[in-house]
């Protein structure tokens, strides 16, 4: 967590290779990736997937609902023919609290929730290990926001997945996460699990930015 322009996004966009690292590594399941060939970082890319802030950057209004959560599946070959990938979209669409029949519907006519919901079952359609999570429920209403995390925390539990959570909202951050890292100027300038930095913040950035929210460092306490 951090404030607009700490550097988050840019992280996870270095972590997923988007982005060449000027130094350092970047290692996912004992690989440095930042190594790795062209053919072997797309193979890697199906077990790191990323859940943007607007749904709609990850979502091709040309394409149906059932063709977006699908294509991940014939761009990593899982699946030889749309139709092929249909049962999967199918169960995935279940699994994220949709109808079936937005199988056939375009992104356009589906409220901002139901797009987050299809933006996630396309994350999760190759089956991931690690998801990176862009401030995916900051463009929604309060009530619908609750739902989504909510579901994607459920699916965390069920798909075994290790989430990489990216918030400015101390509230959601509190909620939803086990440990918390706070980002000041483009470092990482405190880790740790999650009560403990709410409650016992040690760099003065983190502290500053807890007592900007009295009401949750008296609920944390």
């Amino acid at each position: 967590m951090g404030e607009s322009g700490c550097g988050k996004s840019t992280l996870s966009r270095t972590l997923l290779q988007l982005i060449q690292p000027t130094s350092g590594r970047v290692e996912f399941l004992g690989r440095d990736i930042t190594q790795l060939s062209r053919p072997d970082l797309r193979q890697q890319r199906r077990d790191m997937q990323m859940v943007f802030q607007d749904p709609r950057a990850c979502l091709n209004p040309m394409m149906t609902i059932g063709e977006a959560i699908g294509d991940p599946l014939l761009v990593h070959k899982l699946a030889a023919t749309v139709n092929a990938a249909k049962d999967q979209v199918l169960m995935m669409l279940d699994r994220v609290g949709l109808e079936r029949d937005f199988y056939d519907r375009y992104p356009d006519q589906l409220s901002g929730g139901q797009q987050q919901r299809v933006a996630i079952a396309r994350a999760l359609i190759t089956r991931p290990k690690f998801v990176i999570c862009d401030e995916p429920v900051s463009m929604l209403d309060a009530n619908v926001q609750s739902r989504v995390l909510d579901l994607m925390r459920d699916l965390k539990d069920e798909f075994e997945l290790t989430y990489l959570f990216i918030t400015h909202d101390l509230w959601v951050a509190r909620y939803f996460c086990d440990r918390i890292a706070v980002m000041n100027g483009g470092k990482i300038v405190e880790i740790g699990e999650t009560h403990t930095v709410f409650s016992q913040p040690q760099h003065p950035y983190t502290q500053a930015l807890l007592g900007a929210a009295p009401l949750l460092a008296r609920v944390t306490s």
